[in-house]
């Protein structure tokens, strides 16, 4: 509990006893005196409500008057001024004031146990670096540490800024980032990410990044900044408050004057003060705050307790986004499948295998591509790069290069076309990367990627929870598309495809949907960055460290686990029935009640309820959205 809060529960506890003291003492001695039944009620009132009512006169004097504060403070002193004039109670007035500061206490309360759910993703923040200055250690700000500095980290330490381990092995705690409480070990020439936990030994990291592109303070940054995208729902309310607070001025307003003045030009009595009393209660019951609070907090509720679960929303307006996802289209490599390639078969023509190898290992030196990679580790020797001249990488079909002053092409089928090589088609499932030397056909190499052992599970769990049509799109041939997808049970693939290729079937997907539906695009981030920004929602998988996952999506599922996916899309769908349940509560609650308080069957209490009773009921159903467990 925050100081501010410990503070109201102190005036709260402190209005109460006074309050009930004066109610047991008036059941057994009467106060005859109006006047001094006045001033003893007064104390327990203004404990309790003073900071309403500056509130209030803040918001005439700066002409922002409609909004809850004015309509307690109109309503209690209304009730207090009725009091005085009829020599009544003034139980009323101090009640509605006590029950309406104590359900904002809970609400405060409830918004800070989801603050703190994402003030915990907040802990990765890092406080300082060792940094290594000729044999010397220094700890300094994480922001002043230059790209290719070294940096040390003992056990315990937070990992400051992205980077590669150059000495030293350990095991790191990621929880912070993914959720998993699985140790990830690392050991030499592995990349390290800031944010983790270093749980084992001192390492020696080598930076990679600035402290401001690492991959803590782009987190950071969107957890931050996630509140500011608001839903359309969030964005109803927020309108809604805006016109419905005057208006239920004026209709209480109306309520106090017509009735009696119609009475009264009728020649019947006109019963000002019953009026002016069912206009008071009107007031209270009327104050929006069971909705305008528990809206926002329902989104509140569902980013933090998705952050916990390692899946970063940027903003409520794609928790309702990917609560009407009905189209998943998927990347492949890194997405569905594990990304790791290998060499599984080598088709040599007219040439040693080692020797096709060689060529490929060299005309792919270059590249970062997992593909390359598995072909560099098949090579198994270290690269001369003085061998390598005039290297070019064609987008969606392969290299070429000069190796040992010999032009070499490794690719697909249409960089062989390109090249106006004639080759010999391989049906092996897997990539297939063709390799020409000086124009001749020289031979193939095949690589295969193994799905991820949890995608043909989530891809069920998504056609279980609504999504019609789940769809694949990858550069890979049309042989090793078919087979991942028959494998996972994707309903379409679309295989062969450049990066320009893929948005385009998004784009036109997009057009044939239906309006209420809604696209997913998932994708690793890195490739992907166009795709994913133009679907109705882009989703970044296995986007730990990658600097286009977390700017292009919209939501990052910080491991590459795909039933995160499905996580996410069951958090969103419960966040958005709360919403739901709570706007048809409250309004249906406030509506019965205007009714009853304008016929005057509603007393005062009855509108304690409905203001504040809707309130707390209304918070206590927002944070479920925080607990995850169970999805």
């Amino acid at each position: 509990m925050t100081k501010k809060q410990k503070k109201m529960l102190i005036r709260i506890i402190a209005s109460s006893l006074l309050f009930l003291s004066l109610v047991v003492f008036e059941h057994f001695y009467a106060v005859p005196n109006r006047f001094l039944r006045l001033g003893l009620y007064m104390v327990p009132y203004l404990i309790i409500s003073y900071d309403i009512l500056k509130k209030a006169f803040k918001g005439i004097v700066n002409r922002q008057v409609f909004d809850e504060n004015f309509l307690m403070a109109v309503a209690s002193l209304g009730a207090v001024a009725l009091a005085v004039y009829e020599n009544g109670s003034y139980k009323e007035a101090v009640a509605v004031m006590l029950f309406y500061q104590i359900g904002e206490l809970f609400q405060s309360y409830a918004v800070g146990k989801s603050r703190r759910s994402i003030a915990g993703l907040m802990d990765i923040r890092p406080d300082y670096a060792n940094l290594e200055l000729d044999g010397k250690i220094e700890q300094v700000s994480p922001d002043t540490v230059e790209v290719g500095s070294v940096i040390i980290v003992s056990a315990g330490e937070k990992i400051p800024i992205d980077g590669v381990l150059v000495e030293g092995s350990t095991t790191l705690d990621t929880s912070a980032l993914t959720g998993e409480s699985l140790p990830r070990s690392v050991s030499v020439g592995d990349e390290v990410i800031s944010g983790c936990i270093n749980l084992s030994g001192t390492v020696k990291i080598r930076t990679t990044k600035e402290f401001g592109n690492s991959t803590v303070s782009k987190i950071l940054e969107l957890v931050e900044n996630a509140s500011s995208k608001k839903s359309r729902s969030e964005s109803f309310i927020t309108r809604f408050a805006r016109y419905y607070t005057p208006a239920v001025c004026i209709g209480a307003v109306a309520l106090a004057l017509i009735p009696p003045v119609v009475s009264l030009a009728l020649g019947n009595p006109s019963n000002w003060i019953t009026w002016i009393y069912r206009a008071l209660t009107f007031l209270v019951i009327s104050c929006p705050c069971a909705l305008v609070i528990s809206v926002p907090l329902s989104f509140f509720a569902g980013i933090g307790g998705a952050s916990r679960e390692g899946i970063l929303v940027k903003g409520s307006t794609y928790i309702e986004t990917l609560s009407k996802v009905s189209i998943a289209v998927f990347d492949k490599t890194g997405t569905l499948t594990k990304g790791s390639f290998c060499v599984t078969n080598i088709n040599p023509v007219d040439i040693e295998p080692e020797r096709l190898i060689e060529f490929s290992a060299y005309a792919e030196a270059y590249s970062s591509h997992p593909i390359s990679k598995s072909i560099k580790q098949a090579y198994g020797k270290d690269i001369d790069f003085a061998r390598i001249d005039d290297v070019k990488e064609i987008s969606g079909k392969g290299v070429t290069a000069i190796v040992d002053g010999k032009h070499v092409g490794a690719g697909n089928g249409k960089l062989m076309d390109e090249l106006c090589v004639s080759y010999t088609p391989c049906n092996d499932v897997g990539t297939v990367v063709y390799v020409a030397v000086d124009g001749v056909y020289k031979g193939s190499v095949t690589i295969a990627d193994e799905p991820k052992e949890t995608s043909k599970q989530a891809i069920a769990e998504l056609k279980k929870i609504g999504v019609k049509n789940t769809v694949m799109l990858t550069g890979d041939a049309d042989a090793v598309a078919k087979d991942v997808a028959n494998r996972l049970g994707i309903d379409e693939v679309h295989s062969e495809l450049l990066p320009s290729d893929k948005l385009a079937i998004v784009e036109q997907m997009l057009r044939k949907k239906d309006s209420r539906e809604r696209l997913a695009f998932v994708g690793d981030g890195v490739n992907d960055a166009p795709v994913l920004s133009g679907a109705d929602v882009g989703i970044a998988m296995g986007g730990l460290g990658s600097d286009a996952a977390i700017e292009a999506a919209d939501v990052v599922l910080m491991d590459d686990d795909p039933l995160k996916l499905v996580k996410a899309i069951r958090l969103s769908s419960r966040c958005m029935r709360i919403v739901k349940e709570n706007i048809i509560f409250a309004l249906g609650i406030k509506a019965l009640c205007l009714v009853l308080g304008a016929v005057g069957i509603a007393n005062m209490w009855l509108a304690i309820f409905a203001d504040v009773g809707v309130m707390v009921i209304a918070v206590v159903n927002a944070i479920r959205a925080m607990y995850t467990k169970k999805l």
